[in-house]
């Protein structure tokens, strides 16, 4: 009884319910701090998921060819996302780049492929999500941007009527708009009959119309046999459909038509990392 009363010095020895009371708040603490101390240590085990992605390149350039008005050939951007240094204290099951555009996302199995290769067939800011799944459903993700832009390549040759070089600047992916698009139009009147000549100056007119038909850009041009003419320009107006016209105006000769249409945006993509 004299220990009892030494331990519980603040409490009345006539009150035995107090001294069961603090008896009872004291075992509880000592068992709340033990099972804190294990959830603790659990939950640090099922958050060990690190996602790390590396990636060399975050844009490029698709290159369409087009040949006396057909489409000849296309070049697509291919970039690639190693998911190789991501750890995980459960087993990893899913490794996923979303492109964010309505396309189902692209995923992998952990245990047999560490990368994945994205092919981007339309330009566009893109803002995709790269992610990893475990096997308890526990996920990382980060947003990478990546800028995609567009080079239309044409070539006409032996022509007296240039067909007109149509080209889209908006967007299918619903992402910013393009900031601006250059124009190079290089026209050539070749030689007629070689070290004889026997052709004449062209003279012609390049313009560049909207959807309303209107001439947003013009200029004229005269190109004498053997020589060429060029004619560079930009466009701000990135939010129709545009085509590009070359003109006679005057002349027989045949002209051959080299030209570039670049849609080009901002440089705000995510720093390469590898």
């Amino acid at each position: 009884m004299n220990k009892t009363t030494i331990q519980f010095t603040y409490i009345p020895i006539c009150n035995p319910s107090a001294v069961w009371q603090m008896r009872t708040t004291m075992l509880a603490i000592l068992l709340m701090s033990s099972v804190l101390a294990g959830c603790t240590s659990n939950t640090q085990d099922e958050l060990g998921l690190t996602l790390v992605v590396q990636y060399e390149k975050t844009n490029g350039t698709i290159v369409e060819s087009h040949v006396d008005g057909e489409l000849v050939s296309t070049t697509n951007v291919l970039l690639e996302f190693d998911f190789s240094n991501s750890k995980s204290s459960e087993v990893l099951v899913i490794f996923g780049v979303d492109l964010m555009d309505g396309s189902s996302p692209i995923t992998i199995n952990p245990n047999s492929e560490s990368a994945i290769t994205v092919e981007f067939t339309n330009h566009g800011i893109y803002e995709i999500i790269a992610y990893a799944i475990d096997e308890k459903n526990q996920q990382e993700s980060i947003a990478i941007t990546i800028r995609i832009e567009l080079t239309i390549q044409w070539s006409e040759s032996n022509t007296y009527n240039p067909k007109p070089l149509s080209f889209n600047p908006i967007p299918d992916n619903g992402g910013a708009w393009p900031s601006s698009i250059l124009i190079d139009s290089t026209v050539e009147n070749p030689v007629l009959i070689e070290n004889i000549g026997g052709g004449r100056e062209v003279d012609f007119n390049w313009g560049l119309f909207d959807q309303q038909e209107e001439a947003c850009q013009s200029r004229n041009g005269r190109v004498n046999e053997g020589d060429f003419v060029n004619w560079k320009t930009i466009h701000f107006n990135t939010f129709e459909i545009h085509e590009l016209r070359i003109n006679y105006d005057d002349g027989q000769d045949y002209i051959n038509i080299d030209q570039s249409v670049l849609i080009q945006y901002n440089n705000n993509e995510s720093v390469p990392n590898a």
